[in-house]
């Protein structure tokens, strides 16, 4: 190929995406313009360096305009292609960027209600008994290593078998594995629960059967989510993650942290079942342009 074909075929790559920027550039000034600018550029950047072929390019949006046949009130799909994708844990990274020794923020998922019950302390989430024990205790703090007395905190996991109580209301009690403590004035709680297992993404769907195709993980390591909300602070919800657990470093939404790793550690049997212990500290950060109130000195675990 000589020179002067090269520069036609140049020309003729980059020609439409220079016309999608001079059409956007008359558009009204916005951040949505601005936005289809810049993925507008990627995805000529993308299609100059991949050259698909039409027949390629028919079977992206195919799988994209099936990812959208899949979703539905019940089930998004495109949202869990985000997260298979690491878009989702990105966003998150960018918009709740935290100060260090923070504890992470995490999605709160599909699986969250806010609706669960209060429960006293050293209560229990299991409605049905089923599965290994597993005491829980904790301390909230704030980043200065005050504790932040008086703290809600909601919790929800999956059973043994991976399964959340509203994933299948007729075998599992309502509010299963749910609940709600207060911390007390040293910012501690204690409830009791039953070790949760891990459990794969929502199979069936075009997001699935392409990680799949790609031999990639659908598993999530087992886990225990949290929401923390105290006057003064912002609002957490992350996870505390079974550092044990085999799936740990293939996370199909890429959730896991080292700051969100614990162990679930062995300890004597409880009516002759496997008994585990966690204990854990969590760290809120101040709410912008608030003062947080002390409600108590520190008190390592």
């Amino acid at each position: 190929m000589d020179s002067g074909q090269g520069d036609m075929l140049a020309a003729r790559d980059t020609a439409p995406a220079d016309a999608l920027l001079a059409r956007l550039a008359q558009a009204d000034p916005s951040r949505l313009a601005d936005m289809i600018a810049v993925i507008g550029a990627r995805l000529h950047e993308l299609v100059a360096t991949i050259r698909p072929t039409q027949s390629e390019l028919r079977l992206v949006l195919d799988f994209l305009a099936e990812v959208g046949h899949y979703t539905d009130s019940r089930r998004h799909e495109f949202l869990l292609l985000a997260d298979v994708l690491g878009l989702s844990s990105a966003v998150d990274d960018i918009n709740l960027a935290l100060p260090p020794g923070a504890t992470p923020n995490a999605r709160t998922g599909p699986f969250y209600r806010p609706d669960a019950p209060l429960i006293a302390m050293d209560g229990t989430l299991s409605r049905d008994g089923k599965g290994a024990p597993l005491a829980v205790s904790g301390q909230v703090l704030g980043l200065d290593g005050r504790a932040v007395g008086g703290a809600a905190i909601e919790i929800w996991h999956a059973n043994h078998d991976g399964l959340y109580e509203n994933q299948e209301p007729d075998r599992q009690p309502e509010f299963n594995l749910r609940g709600r403590i207060v911390a007390d004035g040293q910012g501690r709680f204690r409830f009791r629960t039953i070790k949760p297992g891990g459990y794969r993404i929502p199979n069936g769907g075009p997001v699935a059967a392409l990680l799949t195709r790609l031999g990639l993980s659908l598993d999530r390591p087992a886990h225990i989510s949290f929401r923390v909300t105290a006057k003064g602070y912002r609002t957490l919800t992350t996870h505390i993650f079974d550092r044990a657990h085999p799936a740990i470093g293939r996370d199909a939404i890429f959730g896991v942290k080292p700051e969100l790793l614990a162990e679930f550690r062995a300890v004597a049997p409880e009516n002759g079942r496997a008994g585990h212990a966690l204990d854990f500290t969590l760290v809120l950060c101040p709410e912008e342009g608030s003062t947080p109130p002390h409600q108590g000195r520190s008190i390592s675990p």
